[in-house]
């Protein structure tokens, strides 16, 4: 699967299916894609299925579905790091046979001792590499009396560093680095040393990934070198925080990318989001297509310093996004939403297309989630609607007082021959002008009447939304609700 041309960028995103596709899985999936998408590289993904006892076939789908909705598509096959079991073991024997790895005989229980004996001495326990100094025939003789054994790569002396694409220079003492286990006694590799031989069969040339694994970056820097190959650039992006500055976790509200689909927001504004949490298109630019991310995406704008996760924030691209995506393709994701309220079947949305794609214009402009679309869509399909109590509270306060307004508009709506906005909104602005009052007066009871809530598009659009004939049963409903 190495690639032949040295030139092409091949990133990728390896996660444990353990769990859903939570946020900083997405966000470090993006980064690669952007990357891959901007220089013309292949974006690979990878499952690390080798934890068995805690991967989960559910857990896959939903990387699936999760990295599907947001639409990064990945190149070539899927991965499956479980099935490369014996090259993971035929890379450790070539340790051992170059000398940089060797056989530990210590056993859980002998460690587990060591280990509280330094606690003791009130010491950071290290392993003291002692079955590295056993003689060669004591090894073989305790292989052959089939001894269970771990291998243990030896970490040489000196110093591991690189040039970190957000970091830039990082360094670590290698004495302070244990020889650390590659391989378990049952033949089962460790992360490490898994990661690294599958990076390098898979020609990963940049490894980016959360600055969480800047730990494991020196172990495996030394196991590329070990097996003779050369060394991918290494990029770690900052953590994700919540607003109260901690490491983002269920405590925060959602981490996993799939609650929000369900919560109505759109992938390009989840994207958009995700891209802004620790990385800067330059400027005061936020909202951003996924053409102008990918155009725009460049390493010198990965950040350095912790991203904060703000809901609000998200709320607030979202509803970006709802007013600026065509309208083509906001419809076949609201739709399914309009069903599942019951507010319409799919069959009389198709009948009523051009009224409905209208409706969807005129209610996306105040609103920051699908469901709130949905919520605002109420009245027009509805053949009765509640009225909100704040509502009536603030804008019906004396009934009768509100009674006698909605006589006169509808009076007035009624004598209007051309239901269009303009002669509307004339009618309306004359009777307030004839009773000496501010249109809003005249204006916030039509709304209640017409929607049931305090909030809603501009009132001349949404009565030539509703039509003639609904506007007026509203209106009629309304007055005899107040005069009961």
């Amino acid at each position: 699967m190495t690639s032949n041309d040295a030139t092409k960028p091949r990133l990728r995103f390896a996660p444990s299916p353990t769990g859903y596709l939570h946020v900083g899985g997405a966000r470090t999936a993006l980064f690669n894609w952007l990357y891959a998408r901007k220089f013309g590289g292949e974006f690979l993904l990878r499952i690390e299925d080798t934890d068995k006892a805690r991967s989960t076939d559910e857990s896959t789908r939903a990387i699936f579905e999760g990295m599907e909705w947001l639409g990064l598509d990945w190149d070539n096959g899927v991965v499956y790091q479980g099935a490369n079991l014996a090259r993971h073991q035929a890379d450790a024997q070539r340790l051992l046979e170059n000398g940089t790895a060797y056989r530990c005989f210590c056993t859980a229980a002998e460690l587990d001792e060591r280990r509280r004996e330094a606690e003791a001495r009130k010491e950071a326990f290290r392993y003291d590499g002692r079955c590295d100094r056993l003689p060669r025939d004591e090894v073989e003789r305790r292989v052959a009396a089939g001894m269970p054994f771990v291998i243990r790569f030896r970490v040489p002396e000196g110093t591991t560093e690189w040039n970190d694409m957000v970091h830039d220079r990082i360094a670590f003492p290698n004495k302070d680095i244990d020889d650390f286990v590659i391989l378990r006694s049952d033949g089962t590799p460790i992360y490490n040393l898994a990661v690294v031989s599958d990076d390098i069969d898979m020609g990963i040339t940049i490894v980016m990934r959360g600055d969480d694994h800047i730990s494991n970056t020196p172990k495996q820097i030394q196991l590329y070198r070990a097996l003779g190959a050369s060394l991918p650039r290494f990029a770690h992006l900052p953590m994700i925080h919540g607003l109260d500055g901690k490491k983002l976790s269920k405590r925060h509200g959602a981490t996993a990318v799939g609650d929000y689909q369900h919560y109505g927001l759109l992938p390009g504004a989840m994207l958009n989001f995700l891209a802004l949490l620790g990385w800067s298109p330059g400027g005061d630019r936020e909202v951003m297509t996924i053409p102008e991310m990918i155009e725009l995406f460049s390493v010198d704008g990965l950040q350095k310093k912790a991203a904060v996760f703000d809901p609000k924030k998200l709320e607030w691209m979202n509803g970006q996004h709802l007013s600026m995506v065509p309208l083509e393709e906001l419809e076949p994701r609201v739709t399914p939403a309009i069903v599942t309220a019951r507010l319409a079947t799919e069959a009389e949305l198709i009948e009523r297309r051009q009224w409905y794609m209208s409706l969807l214009d005129l209610l996306r402009v105040r609103s920051r989630t699908i469901d709130d679309i949905v919520r605002q869509a109420g009245p027009y399909f509805l053949e009765n609607i509640e009225y909100d109590p704040a509502a009536v509270a603030k804008n019906w306060k004396d009934p009768a007082e509100a009674k006698s307004m909605l006589l006169a508009t509808r009076d007035a709506l009624a004598a209007v021959p051309d239901w269009k906005p303009e002669p509307l909104e004339a009618s309306l602005r004359s009777l307030a002008e004839a009773r000496g009052i501010t249109a809003g007066k005249v204006f916030q009871p039509l709304r209640v009447a017409l929607t049931g809530m305090t909030v809603s598009p501009g009132i001349f659009e949404m009565l030539v939304q509703m039509g003639r004939d609904l506007s007026l049963k509203r209106i009629d409903k309304a007055i005899s609700t107040l005069a009961e």
